[in-house]
């Protein structure tokens, strides 16, 4: 069956009637919105608690290379369930893909651990 323009209509319709719902909420926030502003009631509150000090304080790159770190080989297993799931049919070739796949992350984590990148203390 060939699909035609008129398939397209209730997509057309929803992304309408989204868009229009957005507009009319981001309008009528600013009439619902709060008027009367006070340096008391414009401050900073977390948890109820006043806020003391700056909240920018300088943070280590070490710490940001382990998290991305993490979420790199994090990922990485999220891989391996397709692989998991699919093993019988994957077969020999699938085997030798996995390896290939592990391979290439074992490589980037030596590369990783050679650079120092997972060293605190210098």
């Amino acid at each position: 069956m060939k699909s035609t323009s008129i398939d397209y209509l209730p997509i057309l319709l929803q992304i309408i009637v989204v868009g229009g719902f957005v507009m009319f909420v981001l309008f009528i926030t600013q009439f619902l919105g709060p008027r009367l502003h006070s340096k008391k009631k414009d401050s900073n509150w977390e948890c109820g608690i006043e806020s003391v000090g700056d909240a920018r304080f300088p943070v280590s790159v070490r710490y940001f290379m382990t998290a991305i770190l993490f979420v790199l080989f994090d990922v990485e297993v999220i891989f391996f369930y397709p692989y998991a799931v699919n093993f019988k049919a994957l077969e020999l070739e699938g085997l030798f893909a996995v390896i290939l796949f592990v391979a290439f992350f074992l490589i980037g984590f030596f590369y990783v651990l050679k650079k120092g990148a997972l060293e605190w203390e210098k």
